[in-house]
């Protein structure tokens, strides 16, 4: 009788050890620059942020053209201000912003590396399965021709 080594569904779990929430891992490796600089992305990087700064723009301008001259508080030459703000933020924020891509992209990969694990895992739980299916089939056949062998006599 062939004996085969079959792994069991105990050892599997002990060579991979328990599933982990890519996310979790993930948000545990940060620090709190990490996180401002994710946050700021996150919110920066939305159509709400978007609206508030051409808003703040338009009525910027508008103000300072539209309204009687003795309320204007950037009068003409002086929309420099503004530029000089605007391209301020500008300035800050496309660092910010790629070191939060830079996170997001870490992120993506702490992913794949735990969807890779599963399939290993998931591979290995199919082949045992078939092992212990196979082995199965041979024990069965060994049944059917004792059984054979015990009708004959």
């Amino acid at each position: 009788m062939k004996h085969l080594h079959i792994t069991s569904v105990e050892d599997i779990k002990q060579q991979f050890g328990p599933i982990q929430n890519a996310n979790t891992r993930h948000h545990e490796k940060m620090n709190s620059l990490d996180k401002l600089a994710l946050w700021i992305t996150n919110h920066v990087g939305s159509m709400g942020f978007f609206i508030i700064i051409f808003s703040w723009t338009v009525i910027w301008l508008s103000w300072n053209t539209l309204a009687p001259a003795r309320l204007r508080f950037d009068p003409y030459p002086a929309f420099v201000l503004w530029l000089f703000i605007s391209n301020m933020v500008q300035i800050f924020l496309m660092p910010l912003i790629m070191v939060g891509q830079n996170l997001q992209s870490k992120h993506s990969e702490i992913r794949a590396e735990q969807d890779f694990n599963i399939n290993k895992k998931a591979e290995m739980e199919i082949e045992t399965v078939l092992k212990h299916l196979e082995n199965q089939n041979e024990l069965i056949l060994q049944i059917l021709k004792r059984l054979e062998q015990t009708e004959k006599k």
